[in-house]
C-alpha cells in the first residue's frame, strides 16, 4: 500500500512544479510586455485592407470613417471608436488604444485601426 501512496505524492509534486513554472513564465512575459511597451504616434486606418489614412494622436479630432459607418475619436493621445452601425458594437467595446500594435477591428464594416509608432523607420535588424 505504501508504494501507491508514494507514486501519488510524486505525481502531485510534479504537477505542482509544472504549474508553478507555467505561472512564473506567464507572469514574467506579462511583466516584460508591460514594461517595454511604446506609446504610439499615429492611428493608421485600413478599410477593406487598403490604407485609408493616418491620424496623429497628438491632435484631438473626430473622424467619420467608411462613409460614416464608423466614427474614430482621437483625444489626449488615445484613439477609440465612438460610433459604429454594426450589429454587435464589439469595436466600440474594445475601448481606448494608445500603445504600438494595439488594434480595433470592426469586421462587419471591414475597418481596422492600428496604433503605429513615430520611429524613424529603422529597425534593430537594419
Amino acid at each position: 500500500m505504501k508504494v501507491k501512496s508514494e507514486k501519488k505524492t510524486s505525481k502531485y509534486r510534479l504537477d505542482l512544479i509544472v504549474i508553478t513554472v507555467a505561472v512564473a513564465f506567464s507572469l514574467l512575459l506579462l511583466l516584460a510586455t508591460t514594461l517595454f511597451r511604446e506609446e504610439g504616434a499615429v492611428a493608421a486606418v485600413e478599410i477593406d485592407g487598403v490604407a485609408a489614412g493616418e491620424y496623429n494622436l497628438m491632435f484631438n479630432g473626430v473622424y467619420p470613417l467608411n462613409g460614416g459607418t464608423n466614427v474614430l475619436v482621437v483625444e489626449n493621445g488615445v484613439a477609440y471608436l465612438n460610433y459604429s452601425n454594426c450589429p454587435d458594437h464589439t469595436c466600440e467595446k474594445t475601448g481606448k488604444i494608445r500603445y504600438v500594435g494595439q488594434t480595433i477591428v470592426c469586421l462587419p464594416n471591414r475597418v481596422s485601426i492600428t496604433i503605429r509608432g513615430g520611429g524613424d523607420g529603422v529597425d534593430i535588424v537594419a
